[in-house]
């Protein structure tokens, strides 16, 4: 059975991917594979905000609405004194 091939559309993409390759001497295809598990590892595990919340108000008893808390530490900036 003949291995699949990725297709990039992106011109920028490809231009990264085979700039990346010839830098670590590596396949397209290698360069690729390993970009693609190191962002799978570092984004893979984010627990979504709408969860972390939940978590937050069951284990400290505390209901924390970010917008109405960001909007009471805002204050606008007056601009340069001149």
């Amino acid at each position: 059975m003949a291995e699949r091939q990725l297709s990039v559309r992106s011109a920028k993409a490809s231009e990264i991917a085979h700039r990346l390759a010839r830098t670590h001497n590596r396949t397209v295809a290698k360069t690729v594979e390993r970009a693609l598990e190191l962002l799978d590892s570092q984004e893979g595990n984010r627990e979504p905000a709408e969860d972390f919340y939940k978590r937050m108000s069951k284990d400290y008893g505390v209901d924390i609405d970010i917008l109405d808390f960001t909007k009471e530490l805002h204050e606008p900036h007056r601009g340069i004194d001149l």
